[in-house]
């Protein structure tokens, strides 16, 4: 995979007062001891997902037995990720594919000149065959990122962030990457309520960078408001 070049946010749909990333391309961040943010973005981020779990563990009780109860495997996935400082972390899901799914995936890509590109592109594919039935429902609604709150009482990740890549693929992200390096990877972002699958991988770098270079509390409870109705879109994926 090839670095590619930063592409400009749209205003549309973006969160009113962050501005796009026409006009934060030429920031030059500082260096940091701590995550962007500091002390009270990560107060916020316990005390929320510790709430978010009590309310929501029995949903997750009962997606976690619809999963075994619908496919073998084991009920969550961990996944690495590069986060704040370039540090690796396990990043927990809801298991949404088939147990085999690496040879499932190079046989398809195999087959399908189309998916091929596609997943080049974008490192995802709209019409995913390893992914369950019920894995399907939890994407859609992206009820499959719900264990990430033990991510975010861990400190491996943020309620609102980069949306977390794997090492291999940050190179693609240029000098934009100190950006997304600055910030601990989030559940949710700037990219999740701008349109999700439906922008290009160029925008959403932008809007990664543009989330960073102009973090604040108020642009993080924004998006936090925003992001359920975006999950609830129907033409949307995670």
């Amino acid at each position: 995979m090839k670095p590619i070049e930063t592409e400009t946010a749209p205003v549309e749909g973006m969160i009113s007062s962050i501005p796009s990333a026409r006009h934060v391309i030429w920031t030059r961040p500082a260096l940091q001891e701590e995550p962007v943010g500091g002390r009270t973005k990560r107060a916020i981020d316990i005390a929320v997902a510790l709430v978010m779990l009590v309310v929501l563990s029995p949903l997750m009780v009962g997606l976690a037995l619809l999963i075994c109860g619908t496919s073998p495997g084991r009920v969550l996935y961990r996944h690495r990720r590069v986060g704040y400082g370039k540090q690796s972390f396990s990043c927990l899901k809801f298991r949404t594919m088939e147990v085999n799914s690496a040879e499932i995936l190079q046989r398809h890509l195999q087959q399908s000149p189309e998916a091929r590109c596609e997943w080049e592109q974008t490192q995802k594919l709209r019409d995913d065959p390893r992914v369950t039935p019920v894995g399907h429902v939890l994407r859609k609604f992206s009820l499959d990122e719900l264990p990430q709150l033990y991510n975010v009482l861990r400190g491996d990740m943020s309620l609102v962030g980069p949306r977390p890549v794997l090492s291999e693929e940050l190179h693609r992200y240029g000098p934009s990457s100190r950006y997304y390096l600055r910030a601990r990877p989030g559940i949710t972002g700037l990219w999740q309520v701008s349109g999700r699958s439906t922008t290009s991988y160029r925008r959403r770098i932008a809007y990664d960078r543009a989330y960073v270079a102009n973090i604040s509390t108020a642009n993080d409870i924004a998006i936090l408001v925003q992001t359920l109705p975006a999950a609830m879109r129907s033409d949307e994926t995670s």
